[in-house]
């Protein structure tokens, strides 16, 4: 996991003080840092390392090939590398190093794009190639399937830049209208967003081409979910051996590392299964981690003790102590682009305590979107089942008056999420601001210059989800398009970055999303209210028997009680920095809606990360 910066200049040189900006990146990359210049002094690319394979000086970045044409800046892991390195050496191509980041480079050699269809990781990498007589310089720019590591950039008439943070690229702070909106609604800034005009992001599973002659930027798709192709009749028995050896192979090669590797546990099926998966492939007792909450409901470290101990793993246990919301003090530095999920505080809260430990800590994002987990789908089956025959122009007149509610009555999103229907909730019920509250909060001149767009988020969303054939189909790809890699990924790659700790997600295996996505039947998703059928069979075989393997459980707080201690005095306090484009008036009365007991919890810790990433911004 490492820290990528980089500029080219179109025209002249011209300055970039990308060493400025690379030791904006310290944080992602503590072992090693480097910077390579072309001959023109056109093309400037900067990388801060941190050493997990290869840890010699070998593996320095940025890396160039053997002769010279092509240079690379890499941040990620290709778990395959082995497997490419073998089959790049038949083909007479020589190492010097055991790093993967040669074996990368190599592979753009000699298969050009068409070697991302052979990466098995998590990365976001650049390549600069010089050229020859029958081939202009240009960039190539790539990202993981699933988007677990980030990619910025900006392109200018004059330049194009890119960074692994918001941070490491020079900005203007006005604010995009869009972006924000889609912010508000959504709690993250979707791909190809950026909170601040003039900025970009890779997609997921999308590669790119820098003409550096002309300036021209081409981005295209290589990769995307398979169709669904489930048999209806399939039953998981013959499934689960197929996803046993999948989860287990994944974790195989996600523990190979020339550093200390753990699993976070939060006691949630995900990654009690990545534990067990980890448990039965080392060979010695696996570290394990996780948060308690002494107190509050939401603890349930007693569910990740059993599992620890069913698995004979060396748990360490954080307890966290009074409640408060000074815990963002510590990653207050490092939010640039907001995201609104609180559950970035223990996620970032456990990274430290297993940095203590080890370098690199497998988690279990991606399991809710390819085995059905959230309780969204059961619930929005359920509806469906139950209020299917009523016609559509009744729940978006029952939606409509509920949105008129202020926000935070019980009840008020319940019926408001119904104006698409039933199976729509996870599109219109979102837990921070819905198009009613989105109107009230900004001033009127920024809601009227959307011009129409006001209801983009909600389309956005829509567009994933006719994307699918069924009704689980379309919820999960919605979600896997979505929060997955704009919110909980986010949370992750920042809130471990900021311990230099590398996190990997077994369950986002390519293979594995290919084969839930095409092969594994609704039924063994969600079925007569139960999610993770399919899941929960393994977890027979894997996990105590007396597990509760029906809980929907993550590294969480109590973010309502927490916002209630602060009261309304520190709370405006830290949303003095908010854009102008919002209303402060609608912002106090939330907090003293919540004060009074509603459930803004969710909507005011929104709009304080939003307040500490335009405090951070360095124009």
């Amino acid at each position: 996991m490492c820290g990528l910066v980089g500029f080219v200049g179109f025209g002249r040189r011209q300055p970039h003080g990308l060493e400025r900006l690379l030791a904006r990146l310290a944080h992602r990359g503590p072992d090693d840092s480097g910077l390579f210049e072309s001959d023109d002094g056109r093309v400037v690319l900067g990388h801060a390392r941190l050493s997990i394979i290869d840890l010699s000086a070998l593996g320095h970045q940025p890396m160039a090939s053997e002769d010279g044409r092509y240079v690379i800046v890499f941040n990620g892991e290709i778990y395959n590398h082995r497997e490419i390195r073998l089959d790049l050496a038949s083909r007479g191509v020589r190492f010097v190093s055991d790093s993967d980041t040669e074996v990368l480079l190599a592979a753009y050699q000699v298969w050009g794009q068409d070697c991302l269809a052979r990466l098995n990781g998590m990365y976001a990498f650049v390549i600069y190639d010089k050229g020859n007589a029958s081939h202009p310089p240009q960039l190539f720019m790539a990202r993981d399937r699933a988007g677990e590591k980030p990619f910025y950039y900006s392109h200018r008439k004059d330049s194009f830049a890119f960074a692994s943070e918001l941070k490491a690229l020079d900005h203007s702070a006005q604010i995009n209208p869009v972006a924000l909106n889609h912010y508000l609604s959504l709690g993250y800034v979707p791909a190809g967003l950026c909170l601040f005009e003039g900025v970009h992001k890779l997609p997921p599973a999308h590669f790119g081409y820098l003409n550096l002659s002309t300036g021209a930027l081409e981005i295209r798709p290589y990769w995307s979910l398979p169709p669904n192709q489930a048999r209806p009749d399939a039953q998981g028995a013959d499934l689960l051996p197929q996803v046993a050896g999948l989860i287990e192979d994944s974790v195989r090669l996600r523990m190979v590392a020339d550093v200390p590797v753990g699993v976070l546990l939060s006691g949630g099926l995900d990654s009690s299964l990545v534990a067990a998966a980890a448990a039965r492939v080392s060979s010695r007792p696996v570290q394990t981690f996780t948060i308690s909450l002494p107190g509050s409901s939401l603890d349930e470290a007693h569910h990740a003790k059993k599992v620890a101990d069913h698995l004979g793993t060396e748990h360490h246990v954080l307890a966290l102590g009074k409640p408060s919301l000074d815990l963002l003090d510590g990653l207050a530095p490092l939010i640039d682009e907001p995201i609104a999920d609180s559950s970035i505080l223990p996620a970032w809260m456990v990274f430290g305590l297993a940095r203590q430990k080890v370098t690199v800590a497998l988690g279990g994002d991606g399991g809710d979107e390819l085995f059905g987990g959230y309780t969204d789908y059961p619930t929005s089956l359920r509806d469906q089942n139950n209020w299917g025959w009523v016609p559509p122009g009744v729940f978006t007149v029952l939606a409509g008056l509920a949105a008129q509610f202020p926000a935070g009555v019980k009840g008020r999103n319940r019926l408001a999420s119904l104006r698409g229907g039933p199976l729509q909730q996870m599109i219109w019920g979102r837990p921070y601001f819905d198009t009613c509250l989105r109107k009230r909060l900004l001033r009127p001149e920024a809601w009227d210059a959307l011009r129409g767009a006001q209801a983009g988020p909600e389309e956005f969303l829509l567009s994933l989800f006719q994307a699918g054939t069924t009704d689980m189909d379309r919820m999960t790809r919605t979600h896997f398009g979505s929060i997955l890699p704009d919110d909980f990924l986010v949370k992750v790659d920042r809130a471990s970055m900021a311990h230099s700790l590398e996190v990997r997600a077994p369950m986002l295996d390519h293979r594995l999303i290919e084969f839930c996505f095409s092969q594994v039947p609704d039924s063994w998703k969600v079925k007569d209210g139960q999610p993770r059928r399919l899941q929960r069979l393994l977890a027979d075989n894997w996990l105590p028997a007396d597990l509760d393997t029906r809980r929907k459980q993550g590294f969480s707080i109590p973010i309502n009680e927490w916002l209630r201690a602060e009261g309304e005095g520190r709370l405006m306090e830290r949303m003095q920095s908010l854009p102008d484009v919002i209303d402060l008036r609608q912002v106090r009365g939330l907090v003293r809606g919540h004060l009074a007991g509603r459930a803004n919890g969710g909507r005011l810790f929104a709009l304080i990360m939003l307040a500490m990433a335009m405090r951070n911004i360095s124009p």
